[in-house]
């Protein structure tokens, strides 16, 4: 990674840790992949990666109007932005029900879908619909191998048919929501026949229902690394989230995807510990622990490997040979977060860069 594309000038007035958002590569990711994906009514993007009015406010300036979300926050703040359509793509249970559906009637210009997975909890929001005179569609939530929500694909058909016995006209039918988070196939052909596998275990859920009258109107699939695998279907809208910002992890697993990493955490060194060891102001508090391993790449610092993280502070030392090398007291780094979405979701707002320049503070409106 070139260190000249992250340098901030005026970077001796920043506060550290700080998250910097890099606006003129955050526009190329994203024409980048209206491009790939034939054209931005096809996309259904994901807004946890950023979770921010100014970056809803940028995609639908070009053309993207259909928006996913993973909380009630994320909602509220898209449904604000005046988005056309919006999913939340979490399993609603409890309180959440009547708190999602207030959401619908507070903005009726917005077409609201939600996502299920069990008839107990589909029937629960179908009565809270009826109850409140809301209107709002539902997609069935597919398992397309992660095991971490959705019906596994073998009960699929048996639970439409089950859930569509008593079709409620305020909760229509949509489609089915196929997120494949679980593919991370670094070569490019052998994710293609990986997703080319899903896609014909969901091929009879889809000829069935047609038999029985019952029309399956959306498919929505794929996440970051595995859509422009399904853009060669023109009948699937498209969900990705990570490839706005793209971080250190898929840079280095899908050198295929021509993204850039657009953010960035700047961090210095605070501290001298011990012969050749150093710590960044960077602990767990600044930048995501999720996955577990390296937590990102520093930009220009080759030749040192880190240690461990404690609150807020991350340890580091210099590989054998190196020690003369150890950066100084003060001296300021650029780090790529191997995971950028629960790295956002740690600061209250970004600072944006333009030309190396800070010119906004961008709020991270939808933390919580």
């Amino acid at each position: 990674m070139q260190t000249e594309l992250y340098t901030i000038q005026g970077v001796e007035n920043i506060l550290t840790p700080a998250l910097i958002y890099y606006k003129d590569e955050i526009f190329e990711n994203t024409r980048k992949t209206i491009e790939i994906a034939g054209g931005a009514e096809r996309l259904w993007p994901h807004v946890k990666s950023h979770k921010m009015k100014k970056m809803i406010e940028m995609q639908k300036a070009m053309g993207i109007h259909r928006f996913k979300c993973a909380t009630l926050a994320e909602v509220k703040m898209v449904a604000e932005c005046g988005a056309e359509h919006i999913l939340l793509a979490y399993p609603l249970v409890g309180p959440n029900i009547k708190a999602f559906i207030s959401l619908v009637k507070e903005f009726p210009k917005t077409h609201f879908y939600a996502l299920e997975d069990d008839l107990s909890c589909l029937h629960a929001l179908q009565a809270e619909a009826e109850k409140q005179n809301a209107v709002l569609g539902w997609f069935a939530d597919v398992n397309m191998g992660m095991n971490r929500t959705g019906v596994e694909t073998a009960h699929l058909y048996e639970f439409i048919k089950a859930a569509l016995e008593n079709p409620s006209e305020n909760v229509p039918f949509s489609g089915l929501h196929c997120y494949d988070g679980h593919v991370h196939t670094t070569d490019l052909m052998d994710r293609e026949a990986e997703v080319t596998d899903m896609v014909e275990s969901i091929a009879d859920v889809l000829d069935a229902p047609s038999e029985d009258g019952i029309e399956v109107p959306m498919i929505i699939a794929g996440g970051s690394p595995s859509f422009p695998c399904h853009a060669a279907n023109p009948d699937i809208f498209l969900s990705p989230g990570t490839v706005f910002l793209w971080d250190s992890s898929y840079k280095e697993n899908y050198p295929d995807l021509p993204y850039i990493p657009a953010a960035a955490v700047c961090t210095r060194v605070i501290s001298h510990p011990a012969p050749g060891v150093f710590t960044f102001d960077l602990g767990c508090k600044g930048i995501a622990s999720d996955p577990p391993g390296v937590r990102g790449k520093v930009v220009g610092l080759e030749n040192a490997e880190p240690m461990f993280q404690s609150e807020e502070h991350w340890t580091w030392r210099m590989k054998p040979g190196f020690e003369n090398e150890r950066p100084k007291i003060g001296d300021v780094f650029y780090v790529i977060p191997t995971h950028i979405c629960p790295t956002t979701a740690l600061y209250s707002e970004v600072l944006v860069a333009e030309n190396h320049v800070i010119t906004e503070h961008w709020t991270v409106d939808a933390r919580r």
